[in-house]
């Protein structure tokens, strides 16, 4: 007779605790505008000024599972002509289980962008630089300063709108 090691079956007897899930990651949506070109690709070697916007939005499909979307764009000028418009929204779908409210809504909101955003920037980088642009490579999020500063303004009673769903 063999030894075994006497050790539960996980799977029938699953952790008691918070758990998540990514069920998967895409592309919703991908605009990419050069219309100047080609003109705006020679000439000036004058460094653009690139206006850049970030949103996260979530969307509860059913009680553990949730879209959050990460919506980037990026507008490029140059001596008031338009280089390029980059507009990207990603998004990934996440099953939460054992979760309370409170702590859920921070995992949406900060954890479960701060994951996605490394393919989304990959995928902007890629398209300014298929556009004839050299990439743009966006910086780092810190998405937790930016739930704070919703929460803060929740709690001011100012325009920071709860994220979407139950989250």
């Amino acid at each position: 007779m063999a030894d075994t090691p006497n050790t539960p079956d996980q799977s029938a007897n699953p952790a008691s605790g918070p758990s998540v899930r990514i069920l998967g990651q895409y592309v919703k949506d991908l605009s990419f505008e050069n219309p100047g070109a080609p003109d705006t690709l020679r000439g000036s070697a004058a460094q653009p000024n690139i206006d850049l916007g970030i949103d996260v939005r979530v969307r509860a499909l059913d009680a553990e599972n949730f879209e959050v979307e990460l919506l980037l764009s990026a507008k490029a000028e140059r001596e008031n002509a338009t280089l390029f418009v980059c507009e990207l929204s990603y998004a990934g779908l996440f099953q939460i289980r054992g979760m309370d409210e409170q702590s859920r809504e921070a995992f949406l909101l900060v954890e479960a962008p701060r994951l996605t955003f490394p393919f989304a920037r990959e995928i902007v980088a890629s398209a300014t630089q298929n556009g004839g642009f050299p990439p743009l490579m966006l910086e780092p999020v810190d998405f937790a300063s930016l739930y704070r500063q919703q929460l803060a303004q929740r709690a001011q009673g100012g325009s920071g709108n709860p994220p979407a769903g139950n989250a």
